[in-house]
């Protein structure tokens, strides 16, 4: 997910071109800051020279280079990184709604049946502190192959008619605690496939494009399964996709040595060097302001989501009317985030993560005036829309943390920004229990904002280049005052 960011020991760097054949930049890069360190090129993203055939030569046009997402997928490994997230993340889904069901007609408890779900969030925060290590000790591919083989043996275990409630409610936490550390890992191996760029972040966009369309997808799909199978088969589709994640990243991926060298965490305990890589992370001022960045806004605009059902209920809505209020967030959110992504420019992303960070919690006051259905969507679109600036905030993210410690603070990314949300949902039950549901959702935007301000304040402080002329101005200050 930095450049020129060390190439693997075996990669071999590809030769700068002779300056006469450099192309001249487009109009709206050259007038860009330095964007970072570019992408590198390695032998296997390269294609062989073809043979000169009808309109080659030095008079024939080039052929066009793809740009944007195109240019994402134009990379093979990218394609199976992404083809494998969108398997497991399916599996994911539909093994989540199949085991509450199960968990349902074995117990006839909602609690339990509830709990399922939360179980899914509550771990990430144990599993992203305390295993983070993993991430940067072994080798990228070997890390994110067996995660998807442990998951696929707990979903197994979970198949066997003897296995009691309180062993998939375990089965599930572990589960869940494994999730981190493959996303970590994998948010970091991208690093290396796309290098620490544009392509990067374009990458990490269409990732969570996917997440957001296989919640709406996979909802749908869980429910269509359990029409024809019982919950324990549709589970079974679960381990199916695990095993298929596993192998396309086995055998689509390249295997990369680990990030962690002795001189910067290794060689100690797992447990310590997890904790150690969380204290660094969380010491350094400039990349704690940037997860909190990522967690705050987060923590808040999941209210509406979590008291969807008894807002439905309390403006005499129909039944349907809780889905639309449940995927509306998630709607906006990819409309926005494909328009970012793809008609923006790495500067402009940039310029827009402060302001739109700041004001994309506003949306939510609308309910201050308990509106109906259609303001409601409208609103919830607008927040979801807001989750934009995440992408140009990736790129900040990258360019702060150090590459030896790039898979740890993924990771405790990662299971922060599940903890957060999932602390965020239960506030909100809180609050409504003694304050209606739409001033609960109104006062999470209010805030949310106010504390999404003072973030972003702290954000301009940490700012490199703004420090830098601080530390400049400060330093012409003292030389003038020594005369």
């Amino acid at each position: 997910m930095p450049t020129d960011s060390p190439a693997p020991a075996d990669t071999p760097r590809t030769p700068p071109a002779p300056a006469a054949q450099v192309p001249a930049p487009f109009p709206e890069r050259a007038a860009l800051p330095d964007p970072g360190p570019a992408p590198t090129l390695r032998d296997t993203d390269v294609p062989a020279p073809a043979a000169p055939g009808p309109g080659s030569g030095p008079d024939a046009p080039a052929p066009a280079t793809p740009r944007g997402y195109r240019a994402v997928f134009a990379v093979a490994e990218f394609r199976a990184v992404f083809a494998a997230h969108l398997l497991s993340l399916l599996g994911v889904v539909v093994s989540e709604l199949a085991l509450t069901v199960l968990v349902y007609d074995l117990t006839g408890s909602p609690l339990l049946s509830a709990l399922t779900f939360a179980l899914g969030l509550l771990p990430y925060i144990v599993g992203g502190t305390l295993f983070a290590g993993v991430a940067d000790r072994y080798p990228a591919r070997r890390v994110l192959v067996v995660c998807d083989l442990l998951c696929a043996a707990c979903v197994a275990v979970m198949l066997v008619p003897a296995t009691p409630v309180a062993g998939l409610l375990a089965l599930r936490c572990l589960v869940a605690a494994i999730a981190p550390v493959f996303t970590g890992t994998r948010m970091a191996a991208l690093t290396d496939i796309l290098g620490e760029g544009d392509l990067y972040v374009l990458g990490r966009s269409l990732l969570r494009i996917v997440s957001q369309s296989a919640m709406l997808i996979g909802f749908g799909a869980g429910g269509a399964l359990l029409t024809v199978l019982s919950p324990r088969g549709a589970i079974t589709v679960t381990v199916v996709t695990f095993l298929c994640s596993a192998a396309l990243l086995r055998f689509g991926t390249r295997d990369r040595p680990a990030r962690a060298t002795a001189g910067h965490g290794a060689g100690g305990t797992l447990l310590k060097e997890s904790l150690s890589g969380a204290r660094l992370v969380l010491g350094d001022r400039r990349i704690r302001a940037l997860l909190l960045l990522f967690w705050l806004p987060a923590m808040f605009v999941v209210a509406p989501e979590a008291l969807a059902a008894p807002y439905a209920d309390a403006i005499g809505a129909p039944p349907a009317a809780l889905g639309l209020l449940l995927c509306a967030m998630a709607v906006g959110h990819i409309g926005a985030e494909l328009f970012v992504g793809s008609a923006l420019s790495p500067r402009n992303r940039s310029r827009i993560v402060l302001p739109v960070a700041a004001i994309g919690l506003l949306p939510l006051l609308v309910y201050a005036v308990r509106p109906g259905l259609p303001l409601a969507l409208a609103a919830l679109a607008l927040a979801g829309a807001g989750a934009a600036y995440v992408i140009g905030l990736d790129q900040w993210f990258v360019d702060a943390v150090p590459q030896e410690l790039r898979g740890r603070a993924m990771t405790l990314l990662t299971a922060g920004l599940m903890t957060v949300q999932g602390l965020g949902m239960a506030l909100a039950g809180l609050a409504a229990e003694f304050f209606p549901v739409h001033q609960v959702v109104a006062g999470s935007g209010i805030i949310g904002t106010v504390c999404t301000l003072l973030l972003v304040a702290e954000v301009r402080r940490t700012d490199p280049r703004r420090m830098s002329y601080t530390e400049e101005r400060d330093g012409a200050d003292r030389h003038v005052t020594s005369r």
